[in-house]
């Protein structure tokens, strides 16, 4: 009885093990718009697509629709959510409303290392920008941030960010050319040379400046993308 308990753990470890791949796997694919708003997909599909059963795909099915990227239709096909123009809003609140507070505490740490390392992170950007690799660009981007909440002391903080900013990252995906990682990198710039100079005010309206510029990212890809959104 108790070996079969414990294979029954082990087993149960291991699909929440592979929902939980097949939930950042997929989620991936939404952001990054390999998966387009409006797509419709399927269990089977999306099993063979990652290589797994489907039974850990329903699991992430459920997940992601929890999170607002997809609708589950019973017995109907279940689609790629379009993009909420009020939760990319939203998502904006809360990221930014965590994110000042983030970046006050980092630039009022005596210290080199923020500096040192943020200067390193901001030349890997440039070299992703300049190979205009927008995969690449964005992994540094949401790594410059997380590193942020590290220094901070607060990175479990991230994790509250990166919870609720879905709608938020597949906006700015359909904006990450190279002008736009660019400006990106110029404003990382500017809140990293705040921090260096331990300039509490000047890095938290950078900060502010930084974030603030989502809402002309949405108006720009409802513009340009209207099927897109809801």
């Amino acid at each position: 009885m108790e070996s079969a308990q414990v294979r029954g753990k082990v087993g149960d470890t291991l699909e929440g093990t592979i929902a939980f791949r097949v939930v950042v796997a997929l989620r991936d694919d939404i952001v990054s718009m390999a998966l387009k708003p409006g797509d419709v997909i399927s269990e089977s599909d999306i099993a063979g697509r990652y290589g797994v059963s489907r039974q850990p795909v329903r699991e992430a099915f459920i997940r992601l629709a929890q999170q607002g990227l997809l609708l589950i239709r019973p017995k109907r096909a279940t689609v790629v959510k379009k993009i909420s123009p009020d939760g990319v809003r939203q998502s904006r609140f809360i990221r930014e409303s965590i994110e000042v507070e983030i970046i006050r505490r980092v630039a009022s740490r005596p210290g080199t290392e923020a500096a040192e390392v943020l200067a390193k992170l901001i030349l890997d950007q440039e070299a992703a920008s300049a190979a205009n690799d927008s995969r690449r660009f964005h992994k540094l981007d949401e790594l410059f941030h997380r590193t942020l909440a590290r220094l901070a002391g607060v990175e479990y903080a991230w994790q509250l960010i990166d919870d609720h900013k879905m709608q938020l990252d597949r906006v700015r995906y359909l904006t990450l050319g190279v002008s736009s990682s660019q400006r990106a990198i110029a404003e990382h710039k500017q809140i990293a040379e705040a921090v260096a100079r331990a300039d509490v005010a000047g890095a938290e309206a950078a900060m502010r400046a930084h974030l603030g510029r989502a809402e002309v990212l949405l108006n720009q890809t409802i513009e340009d993308f209207p099927d897109y959104f809801e």
